[in-house]
């Protein structure tokens, strides 16, 4: 029952008017380096079929923090460089990679440009979204990242982040608004403080 009201809410989310166009790899990169400091939820569809729920915070460039709700209380931060993936409830210490080694680093970066040579891999348009894949021309190893937007305004409505073993987790935002964001916000000490 989850699924079937979870693949509802994405096709509403998805759908757009009749006279929406594929967007431009110019019009998404200016829209994506208008974000600098936002806020909204989202619902994340894991690899293993459950589904998990949360806020997500964006500070560009380089921070993001998704705080996922009960049961789960688990915590990803991205910030100076690096992404923590915390499990509250065991209380341990963070799973730590490098940004650089993410797919999310695309558009987290200063200064986002799909239009670089060998970033984008596929650009589509299906009807109601423009789809754009794209990795680290770099490192193609590290996976790939798949971005749904609709136009009018145009918004980032959806990703679907393939890690370098072929696993897949999907993010749907419930929106992103503006929001003024504290830099502390994104700081990993505070959090495993609350943990010791």
């Amino acid at each position: 029952m989850i699924r079937i009201l979870v693949s509802t809410a994405l096709a509403l989310t998805l759908a757009a008017p009749a006279w929406a166009e594929k967007l431009s790899l110019n019009e998404i990169s200016r829209y994506l380096n208008t974000i600098q400091s936002a806020q909204g939820t989202f619902t994340q569809l894991n690899g293993d079929g459950t589904i998990s729920t949360g806020t997500i915070s964006i500070k560009r460039p380089g921070k993001v923090r998704f705080d996922y709700n009960p049961p789960e209380r688990a915590l990803v931060l991205a910030s100076a460089g690096a992404v923590y993936i915390l499990d509250r409830k065991l209380r341990g210490q963070p799973e730590t990679y490098p940004l650089a080694q993410t797919p999310l680093s695309i558009i987290l970066e200063r200064n986002v440009n799909l239009g670089q040579a060998g970033m984008v891999t596929a650009h589509g348009y299906d009807g109601t979204a423009t789809t754009v894949t794209a990795q680290d021309p770099k490192r193609p190893e590290y996976g790939s990242i798949q971005l749904k937007f609709t136009d009018n305004p145009v918004e980032l409505r959806q990703w679907i982040i393939e890690d370098g073993n072929g696993g897949q987790t999907t993010v749907v935002l419930g929106g992103l608004n503006d929001a003024s964001l504290p830099n502390s916000l994104f700081y990993i000490e505070p959090e495993l403080e609350k943990l010791r």
